[in-house]
């Protein structure tokens, strides 16, 4: 066995206090008074310039070497090694030779340094601290090491364009020179230093104060003590001194509220949607089927027997995604998924942007949860929140002590209505951290989709303030032009990089070009949600059938703005809570009316041009709104779920505590067949967007409040016709456009979906009788608040 020698550089042993001054002299040679000062002090920005291992000249004392051939040696080649520890009374490093070498403490308190004669650069070797009651410590010193990030990754994040910024800031695991460690990087440009604290080195911000990289603004450390799992946040000393607390903007992964730490994460996944994977770059959104089912997570079903606790990804995923085939969805849209501390936030606060929440899981949970998904040909939306963020403390607001994320003035940096704070879309690093937190859900979730949360509110410098309380920009005008620029370069980058994902505008305002591509003057997302449909059609809907006649144009003017943009028709949970009432509650007349008005408006949503949103729960008709702190209200109607391709299952909460209602069944077997006639029926999707795919057939009949439209493309014809009023319709006549016979593809009144069953009608053969400019008609018998679909035979 290889003996260990213990090599002593100290004033003890004879040497005279002079020598011993000396030899601290040339310990820290070079080094000024003032820069060690700062150093204990925990005010150096750069700690590496002093600690670790450094190459040594000395001049002195040369007859303290062993060797002989050195003594009359005027420059000794040979390492210094500097550590700092204030708590230690004793310090050795121990090379990869076995050597120990003392440090002797030098300077002022709790720094410790030695030479190793002879030895060269880079040096290998660990740190042993001994503490008063026989305690020590031994690691890897973090100083020895190399800077982690490169002068491209600086670069890039300085002019605004790292496209995989997770991958470099934040905390990654790593092994460097064979020593396994965890990398730090974080932007804090004013802070005077920047520490790792955490459970490895008790929360001590004067143990692991981390390297400034040049003028970037970013401070950087390997810190091998470091393990997975472990929680951590950055200790900062701001420019005016104050000692702030935050958790990391680019963590991977959070603790669970109302703790505020990052998490180490490493991700050992193993995917499984390879197929879909492959398949996405190919994927035509706009001219495909697409019906989304909008999901809160943590209020679709609920463990009572368990505190009420919300399902985890993995027991959610297998109920979920049966649930939404049984209906015919394709795409499931989360409400934000990123951490945010208050859940009565749904989400929206958001105080971990690359943290999947830990609410439902890990972040391995959540892509289970995609994955399993996409093995069932389920794409996956996610709310997307860059237009504002919360105040807590803890996280991005004023992180090094100035207004870094948002902007000083708060005519720009506060949003009136949510009490938030507004990203400064002018600084390049500001945009680069929310374009590539776009990407990093796309990459390293899987997430197909991103619907971007309050487009409105970034576009205009003005929104939701009076005269005096907004800055116009450089040309006086109202519009955002650094977020606009923002939203067009973050789209671009998803279609270069992520071919067959998609972005969707939650924009309420009339700009122009929503879902235009870029290179036209667009913003080029690919859709936009139609909240003036949703307005209009809810206002409509909501009207007892006596006075819809006047208030007809609600229902048809959508029709004349309907191709400015590719939208989407959301039904969503805006419109289900703060005493809004649940659908069922907005529609008018007693119970049967309700329910029947209920089919009605989502045949409507279904068949007339638009992809399709509606949030969860619609398909229960709840009488109570949403309520984002309880399950839905399965016991409304039976269960109906059936397995999913997969072999890992949970435990379902959907068994009913009563058989269901009629009414409720009634509705569950509409959706299902509303469902599957869409998919069934390439012109209710593959030209949404083309005026080609919707003719009015008579949309002026507002006296009996009936409306008829004709759906084609690709020779697949549907022609609907709603009857908006309780009142049955003998012999109502409208133009067709095919000679023959109909075939009726769905009644909305039928008695197997608790209609009245006034009389599901049978094939229909046009009469050679001109009406609605059509050189043939129908002659209809229209069931009371229905929706009835019919098809020409054309075989």
């Amino acid at each position: 066995m290889k003996s260990t020698r213990t090599k002593k550089f100290t004033g003890r042993s004879g040497v005279s206090g002079d020598e011993s001054t000396a030899q601290s002299e040339n310990l820290l040679s070079g080094i000024e008074r003032a820069e060690l000062e700062r150093l204990v002090s925990g005010e150096h920005s750069e700690p590496h310039r002093i600690l670790g291992a450094h190459p040594a000249r000395l001049r002195r004392h040369s007859e303290q070497i062993e060797e002989p051939r050195y003594r009359e040696s005027a420059d000794l080649p040979g390492v210094v090694i500097r550590a700092l520890d204030h708590e230690a009374s004793a310090a050795e490093a121990i090379l990869e030779s076995g050597d120990r070498i003392e440090l002797q403490r030098v300077g002022s308190a709790g720094l410790f340094a030695a030479l190793a004669p002879k030895a060269t650069l880079p040096l290998r070797y660990r740190l042993r601290f001994q503490y008063s009651g026989g305690a020590t410590w031994e690691t890897d010193d973090p100083y020895r090491f190399l800077p982690t990030l490169g002068d491209v990754d600086l670069h890039l994040f300085n002019e605004g364009n790292h496209r995989q910024l997770w991958k470099h800031f934040g905390s990654h695991p790593r092994t460097i020179d064979g020593v396994n460690g965890v990398a730090f990087a974080v932007w804090a440009p004013s802070a005077r230093r920047v520490s790792v604290v955490s459970d490895f080195n008790h929360w001590d911000g004067r143990r692991h104060p981390m390297r400034q990289m040049g003028s970037s603004g970013v401070f950087e450390i390997f810190i091998p003590a470091a393990r997975v799992g472990q929680h951590y946040k950055y200790e900062i000393k701001t420019s005016e001194g104050a000692i702030r607390i935050k958790t990391d903007p680019l963590a991977g992964a959070m603790e669970r509220p109302p703790g505020s730490a990052a998490r180490i994460v490493q991700s050992d996944y193993a995917w499984g949607d390879g197929e879909w994977m492959m398949k996405r770059p190919s994927f035509d959104h706009p001219h495909a089927p697409m019906a989304v089912y909008e999901v809160h997570l943590g209020s679709w079903a609920r463990v009572p027997e368990e505190g009420n606790r919300p399902l985890t990804y993995r027991e959610i995923a297998p109920q979920l995604i049966a649930h939404v085939k049984r209906f015919g969805f394709t795409h499931l849209e989360l409400l934000p998924i990123a951490e945010h501390p208050f859940t009565g936030s749904w989400g929206y606060q958001v105080t971990g942007y690359y943290a999947p929440t830990s609410w439902y899981g890990t972040p391995d949970d959540f892509r289970y949860f995609v994955d399993l998904c996409h093995q069932n040909d389920i794409g996956v939306i996610i709310d997307w929140v860059p237009a504002h963020f919360p105040k807590d403390d803890f996280a991005l607001r004023r992180f090094d002590g100035t207004a870094l994320y948002e902007h000083e003035d708060p005519r720009m940096g506060e949003h009136p209505d949510w009490g938030t704070l507004i990203f400064n879309y002018g600084r390049n690093e500001v945009r680069n951290f929310l374009m590539a937190n776009a990407l990093y859900w796309l990459d390293e979730f899987h997430v197909d989709g991103l619907r971007v949360d309050a487009v409105a509110s970034m576009l205009y410098l003005d929104y939701s303030r009076e005269q005096g309380q907004w800055i116009p920009n450089r040309f006086g005008g109202r519009e955002n032009l650094e977020a606009i620029e923002f939203l067009r370069a973050t789209n671009q980058v998803i279609a270069e990089e992520h071919p067959g994902c998609f972005a969707v505008a939650e924009e309420s305002t009339a700009w122009p070009g929503v879902t235009r591509p870029v290179s036209d003057g667009g913003l080029g997302f690919t859709f936009k949600w139609n909240m003036g449909w949703m307005h209009d059609t809810l206002l409509y809907f909501g009207k007892d059938s006596v006075h819809r006649r006047f208030h007809h144009d609600q229902l048809t003017f959508a029709m004349l703005y309907e191709y400015t943009e590719r939208f989407i028709m959301p039904l969503s949970h805006d419109e289900v809570v703060h005493g809004k009432g649940s659908l069922l509650q907005k529609m008018p007349g007693d119970l049967w009316q309700k329910f029947a008005n209920l089919r009605l408006l989502l045949a409507y949503q279904y068949t007339r041009p638009g992809k399709k949103l509606l949030f969860m729960g619609a398909e229960l008709a709840p009488q109570a709104e949403w309520n984002h702190d309880a399950s839905l209200d399965w016991h409304l109607a039976e269960g109906n779920v059936s397995e999913p391709r997969h072999s890992c299952r949970a435990e379902s909460p959907l068994s009913p505590v009563s058989p269901g209602d009629a009414w409720r069944k009634g509705l569950q077997a509409f959706m299902e067949q509303l469902g599957a006639l869409y998919h069934a029926s390439p012109c209710l999707w593959a030209a949404d967007h083309d005026p080609t795919g919707f003719a009015w057939i008579d949309c002026n009949d507002r006296d009996n409040s009936v409306i008829a439209y004709w759906r084609r493309a690709q020779n697949s014809h549907l022609l609907s016709v709603l009857n908006l009023t309780p009142v049955p319709r003998e012999n109502y006549r409208i133009g067709a456009p095919f000679p023959g016979r109909y075939n009726t593809r769905l009644c909305s009144d039928d008695k197997q979906f608790a209609g009245s069953g006034f009389g599901r009608p049978a094939d229909i053969h046009a009469e050679a009788v001109p009406y609605h400019g059509f050189p043939q008609s129908l002659c209809l018998r229209l069931p009371p608040l229905s929706a009835l679909v019919l098809a020409p035979d054309q075989s």
